[in-house]
């Protein structure tokens, strides 16, 4: 196991290893918790008894958190003709199609958050698998960063705003920033809440029985808080 330095066994000291917290207790004990000189992200991480090796078993969407993450999204689009018009006037911080594929595949650039595209491109944007889908920047249906030119405005919106993409790893778990340290705990709430609804929501028909193993939350630099399971999911704080 990884040696800590005293501070971090210090705060560790304060989370109950052995206890399952109710979520707003644990959003409590996360933000006490959180002392860096930076304003840490929190993050919730799922255990799931997802099998990721079968393909009825997979989970992977989108959640909009009412509170927003707290982070400046950087999005880039891919469109050209009316959708490109209309990813800038959404106010997109990168948007084009040749050149963008070009500067991406020149000089291996992903200086940006979240990439969407439209339809009409993919076949272009296709190309940089190797480059964006390594770093999870792939535009995909699935994540819902894959849209008609119409719907550009809305999308752009709603990732600015904090929408947030959750999917399987290879493991079986699930990590999707909820926020940020200095928010309420309130706001940490409404955000979580919002998470476990998509996640339940998107529970596999495949899956039989136990479906989370373990609920934990932390900051960037803090312990983990174990929450109770059956309070997350029934929206009880």
């Amino acid at each position: 196991m990884p040696k800590h330095g005293k501070k971090y066994n210090a705060v560790a000291a304060t989370v109950d290893r052995d206890t399952y917290y109710a979520p707003r207790d644990a959003m409590a004990l996360v933000k006490q918790n959180a002392q860096a000189k930076f304003d840490e992200t929190v993050e919730v991480h799922l255990r799931t008894a997802l099998d990721p090796r079968q393909a009825d078993q997979q989970i992977r969407g989108v959640v909009n958190l009412p509170a927003g993450t707290g982070k400046k999204v950087r999005i880039l689009v891919f469109a050209e003709g009316e959708g490109e018009r209309l990813a800038r006037e959404a106010g997109a911080d990168f948007v084009g199609s040749d050149d963008l594929i070009q500067k991406i595949q020149g000089e291996n650039w992903t200086d940006f958050d979240v990439a969407i595209a439209v339809p009409q491109v993919m076949s272009k944007v296709g190309r940089l698998g190797r480059i964006l889908g390594t770093r999870g920047l792939m535009p995909n249906p699935k994540a819902g960063t894959i849209v008609q030119p119409e719907d550009l405005p809305r999308v752009i919106r709603e990732t600015r705003q904090g929408r947030v993409e959750y999917r399987l790893d290879r493991t079986g778990n699930v990590h999707v920033p909820i926020g940020k340290a200095s928010f309420e705990v309130d706001q940490l709430m409404e955000n979580f809440a919002a998470l476990m609804e998509a996640i339940v929501r998107a529970k596999p028909a495949a899956l039989r029985g136990q479906y989370l193993r373990r609920v934990t939350v932390s900051s960037t630099m803090g312990p983990g808080v174990r929450i109770d399971a059956a309070q997350a999911t029934s929206g009880r704080a």
